[in-house]
């Protein structure tokens, strides 16, 4: 089963490709001028932490927020889409190194891109403000998720490897409340990897799982923002060019690398960026 649900995440970035690099060479115009050095400091730099369970939405945001690099209505499109490329990279090498039952990913991994399906033609509609205020508002309980475990008041997790009856029908369910909640930049790992230790699996697995099903729903979903044209050319392949050599580097040093400090900083940048993002929809 491993090997086949590695044969349809194979076939499904290969459909998404398609769409996305035709759309790009069809509006090359596009990728002329400046922004490439931030975009792609960005990439490297986001997919690193990404690779490590941190996530990378909410950085990216507040990048691309701060330095005006990308438009507000474009972010959660520009996300997805730039960032597929180097989020199936990530799934192939967890699901490589961490055993999980085949069941359990599997169940998973065809949840979320059914969320990002339905959500991503929904956000690609949206107004600015609407896409404001959801983000902040999905950021904002990220942050709260985030924090609790860092003051250890989320369960820390069990040693299954997999789940059964009521545990993985919940989670399936909140897959696809997660994958929706991708395509308004929503990152799917912080709440992915809550579920996986509240129902009491092993946290290792939550790796392969999250990196597997965001993948799915990110080749899903992307190639959605860019048949509705709702993305940042330019800085969705700065993503994909940049964030693929983050992701390798983070595999190769994941081990030796203070997480714990980097998971405050990114606590408070994505309370921050929550905040900014409500007051800058109060004037659109």
């Amino acid at each position: 089963m491993d090997i086949v649900l590695k044969a349809v995440l194979g076939l499904m970035t290969g459909l998404f490709g398609f769409y996305y690099l035709r759309d790009v060479r069809q509006h090359k115009e596009e990728l002329v001028g400046e922004k490439w050095p931030g975009l792609l400091g960005t990439g490297f730099f986001t997919n690193f932490l990404d690779t490590l369970g941190i996530g990378s939405f909410a950085q990216q945001t507040s990048i691309f927020k701060f330095f005006r690099l990308v438009d507000d209505r474009l972010i959660p499109g520009t996300m997805n889409v730039g960032n597929t490329i180097a989020t199936v990279v990530q799934a192939f090498i967890f699901m490589t190194s961490v055993k999980v039952d085949p069941l359990t990913i599997v169940s998973i991994s065809v949840a979320a891109p059914a969320g990002a399906l339905l959500g991503a033609g929904v956000v690609s509609k949206m107004s600015k403000r609407k896409i404001q205020r959801g983000m902040g508002a999905g950021l904002l309980l990220v942050a709260v998720v985030i924090l609790a475990g860092l003051l250890h008041l989320l369960p820390v997790g069990g040693v299954a490897i997999g789940l059964r009856g009521w545990k993985l029908i919940l989670i399936i369910v909140m897959s696809l409340i997660f994958g929706a909640l991708q395509t308004i930049g929503v990152g799917f790992y912080a709440p992915c990897m809550s579920m996986v230790y509240a129902l009491g699996m092993h946290p290792a697995t939550a790796f392969p799982i999250m990196m597997t099903s965001t993948a799915m729903l990110m080749a899903a979903g992307g190639a959605r923002f860019v048949r509705e044209n709702a993305y940042d050319r330019k800085a969705a392949i700065a993503l994909s060019i940049s964030g693929i050599f983050g992701v390798f580097l983070a595999a190769w040093v994941v081990t030796s690398l203070p997480v714990e400090v980097l998971k405050w900083v990114v606590c408070v940048v994505v309370l921050y960026t929550s905040v900014s993002l409500f007051l800058s929809s109060r004037h659109e």
